[in-house]
């Protein structure tokens, strides 16, 4: 069964590269709707489908457009808690350009849903299942999705600051393994990085507070690392959000290596591209029970920062 949002649920930060204020509310959908955003301070369209055609690509962030030019920024944490937490349908209520940062990780939108719940909806729950490896790659950069039975991300970075360099994980989404391994890393940056992107009018509410900060061996964001290997994590993260921009949950394996935001729109253009390597397939039980989500409990958020 499709589900959605108990109550609404309600989140207030800055955005990441606009630094300014912003109110998101998330609330309850009828089935079908999926996931939708609206620009509460614009006129004309202010709905926006979080969809992989409506994606603008961006290495930094993933953008939301739509035929009036209306956009919304940096959606992949609060879409990875969608996905992570098994949420089908929300309208979520904005009145900025930019979902906020909060604490960089996924984590407070997590705790958020956990805490009002989920309804199930009189409504058949469909997946996308990969038949075949569809893949696309940019110098060293690849991605790739390969038919699998649940939802499965392997992800490998290498950086040349020893803070993070070369780092690999592979994880089963199913049963709450997000919510326990992944929501609460966050995005990380570089020094060097930081200083460039404000010169550039970008990052104006980024902080050791909301990211990783590394210069080289040393973490520079106060009490260090929330993992060992936090970055590759939030990697894991940020593409189960964009993966979620397919519009269903899917059935395959996720294969990235270097890859980033533009890299996974990329692949979804590339599935949808070609009917024969993926299908619709309705949710049973058994398949169900293998979906990001699914059983997740406050029991969960127990390892969480």
């Amino acid at each position: 069964m499709q589900t959605t949002l108990k109550s609404q649920v309600i989140f207030e930060g800055t955005g990441l590269h606009s630094g300014m204020p912003v109110r998101v509310v998330l609330n309850p959908a009828a089935a079908g709707t999926g996931i939708v955003f609206r620009r509460m301070d614009v006129t004309g369209q202010p709905e926006l489908p979080a969809r992989w055609d409506q994606v603008i690509v961006s290495p930094l962030n993933t953008r939301l457009t739509n035929a009036d030019g209306v956009t919304v920024s940096t959606i992949e944490h609060l879409m990875a808690a969608l996905a992570g937490c098994g949420v089908h349908n929300a309208l979520i209520e904005l009145d900025g350009p930019e979902v906020p940062i909060l604490d960089g990780s996924a984590a407070v939108f997590v705790r958020g849903i956990v805490k009002t719940g989920l309804t199930r909806l009189s409504a058949p729950l469909r997946a996308i299942e990969i038949l075949k490896d569809v893949s696309v790659s940019d110098g060293p950069a690849f991605a790739q999705l390969s038919p699998a039975t649940t939802l499965q991300i392997d992800f490998a970075i290498d950086f040349e600051d020893a803070a993070i360099g070369k780092q690999h994980k592979t994880l089963n989404m199913a049963n709450g393994s997000f919510v326990r391994e992944l929501c609460d890393s966050r995005t990380f940056c570089r020094s060097a990085d930081v200083d460039a992107m404000r010169a550039n009018g970008l990052a104006l509410g980024g902080s050791v507070e909301n990211a990783v900060v590394v210069d080289g061996d040393k973490v520079l964001t106060p009490g260090g690392l929330r993992h060992p290997d936090e970055a590759v994590r939030h990697k894991m993260l940020d593409a189960l959000g964009d993966l979620y921009t397919a519009g269903a949950p899917i059935l395959g394996r996720y294969q990235g290596t270097r890859a980033g935001h533009a890299m996974t729109n990329k692949l979804l253009q590339a599935l949808f591209a070609d009917d024969s390597a993926w299908r619709w397939v309705n949710c049973d039980a058994k398949i169900a029970a293998r979906l990001p989500g699914v059983g997740v409990s406050a029991a969960d958020l127990a390892a969480v920062a």
